[in-house]
């Protein structure tokens, strides 16, 4: 067996989230083949090194180099008992979700979930919203959703998940229909993708593309452009 160190993009804090274990190459079985495709789930609690625990992101092996596998988002969730304690009596619960397409080819389903409150001096106990407020306020989350997602790249998109902004705007542009609180982007897939580019991972990964040795470390390919080393004297 051998182990290799895991690569995340996503965030700005941690790097390497850890390890997986696979069988060594073997005659035809590849290593790196069997790694390509694994799909590991982490809480952003552990990328961003805070106590923001119920959110959990999909992270998917797309690319290895040396001791290395590099990782892209495949998917955001919200943990089980996160949703269990939002949905309560009294209020009324309104979902969204659409399909949308960021810049750089990414086609993304994005769920969207929040609930109505009540305003402050209300006597009645209960704070349900009518069928036609229920409607507005989807078509606000959906239009606001596809604006926040289409004219990004996936890297700007995630960054926008992490603190939950989109969230926070439906909740300001919904305030005139309904007042609302507790909302969230429950689930984010990922349903196509665009043709595997490894320069563009690296990239992603603030790191050049490029030929790795054992190490991990980037070398270069046989004929390819080397900058010669500087000399201190001649």
């Amino acid at each position: 067996k051998q182990w290799y160190q895991r690569r995340v993009a996503i965030t700005a804090g941690v790097r390497d989230i850890g390890k997986t274990l696979v069988t060594r190459t073997t005659g035809m079985k590849i290593a790196a083949d069997a790694l390509k495709g694994r799909v590991y789930e982490c809480a952003l609690a552990d990328l961003n090194d805070d106590e923001n625990a119920f959110r959990k992101f999909k992270l998917v092996c797309e690319d290895v180099q040396g001791k290395y596998c590099y990782t892209n988002f495949h998917g955001m969730d919200l943990t089980r008992d996160k949703l269990c304690s939002l949905v309560r009596k009294w209020q009324t619960l309104i979902e969204a979700h659409v399909d949308v397409k960021t810049t750089d080819g990414y086609l993304l389903r994005v769920f969207c979930m929040g609930f109505t409150k009540r305003v402050s001096k209300q006597i009645k106990k209960a704070a349900y919203a009518k069928s036609s407020q229920v409607r507005a306020i989807r078509k606000k989350m959906v239009d606001i959703m596809a604006k926040e997602a289409s004219t990004e790249d996936l890297k700007s998109f995630v960054n926008k998940l992490i603190p939950d902004s989109i969230g926070k705007d439906i909740e300001k542009e919904c305030m005139d229909i309904y007042p609302l609180h507790d909302v969230h982007i429950r689930k984010v897939k990922v349903l196509k993708k665009p043709k595997f580019d490894a320069s563009k991972l690296m990239d992603l990964h603030g790191e050049m593309g490029g030929t790795t040795d054992e190490s991990g470390e980037i070398v270069a390919a046989p004929g390819e452009f080397v900058e010669p080393i500087i000399q201190e004297s001649v």
